[in-house]
């Protein structure tokens, strides 16, 4: 089962130094980090800051090229994790018709703000997550998850990219 999700925050990990997307369900009672390159959280960024760029980036693009064949984004989806690694996939509609495509969690994520297309992570990851988490250092894990689950709409100010 698919659980809808929101952008709680992008901001930096102060243990790995790597930039963090942390999602929320809509209840607010769960939460998913996932770790990505600093070029990804840069495109998901200008995005959640509004900035225009002089050209079109690459979500921009597809955006763009999406919309000219006469397609929408119906919604993204985290759909897997296997070794360490999220795996997402674009639902399109092209004409009334279905289409799954894979992604990278960033880039589809990068797509969704770009088209206000909701996004969704499946149950069997967010727990597939917390399990990732017991089998590495407990308490460090433990803390960085409680840490995440307790930040503030203020406290996300201060670690904004």
């Amino acid at each position: 089962m698919a659980i809808e999700m929101t952008i709680k925050g992008l901001m930096i990990d102060p243990i790995t130094n790597m930039p963090i997307i942390v999602l929320r369900d809509t209840e607010g009672k769960r939460v998913l980090p996932i770790w990505v390159g600093v070029f990804e959280a840069n495109a998901i960024a200008l995005q959640i800051e509004n900035i225009q760029t002089p050209r079109p980036m690459t979500h921009d693009l597809l955006k763009n090229v999406i919309a000219d064949l006469e397609a929408n984004v119906e919604r993204i989806t985290v759909c897997d994790l296997r070794d360490n690694t999220f795996f997402a996939v674009i639902i399109l509609n092209v004409r009334g018709k279905s289409k799954s495509i894979d992604a990278r969690p960033s880039d589809a994520i990068a797509l969704a703000l770009r088209t206000s297309s909701p996004i969704f992570v499946e149950e069997s990851v967010i727990d597939g997550a917390k399990s990732a988490e017991n089998s590495k250092d407990v308490d460090e894990m433990s803390r960085l998850r409680r840490w995440l689950e307790n930040l503030s709409d203020e406290d996300l100010g201060k670690y904004k990219m």
